[in-house]
């Protein structure tokens, strides 16, 4: 079982940063893949990132996030950079194991452990 927290969201202006946490107990995540997503009100849950053997981007943040690890930590980061009013949603991290495709990675329902969210809002 793994249980994941995340932390660092806020209120920020446009092109400002934010950078979000997630940190797991319970086992270590080098042996989970990881993966960003976000919900913005009345829409779907949208994948954002994911860190495994490499990381993959949805084009809607590749070159403004970047997906990292930190193994001593057991934490897993999103450096989110160049916020637009549309990246306003909660974002959640969430974590799988076994083969892993990029159709497998950006479907939320291939994930077994989710963490609660955290907010980020971008004003314009």
């Amino acid at each position: 079982q793994v249980q994941l927290v995340e932390s660092g969201g806020g209120l920020v202006q446009a092109r400002g940063s934010l950078r979000l946490s997630c940190a797991a107990s319970g086992r270590t995540l080098a042996n989970y893949g990881i993966g960003w997503f976000r919900q913005a009100p009345g829409k779907e849950r949208e994948f954002v990132a994911w860190s495994g053997i490499s990381t993959v981007y949805s084009d809607s943040v590749k070159g403004r996030f970047t997906i990292s690890r930190d193994a001593a930590k057991n934490t897993v980061y999103l450096q989110m950079n160049s916020l637009i009013p549309e990246d306003t949603a909660v974002y959640y991290c969430a974590a799988r194991m076994g083969l892993s495709t990029i159709a497998t990675i950006t479907r939320n329902t291939a994930y077994n452990y989710w963490g609660q969210g955290t907010q980020v809002t971008v004003s314009s």
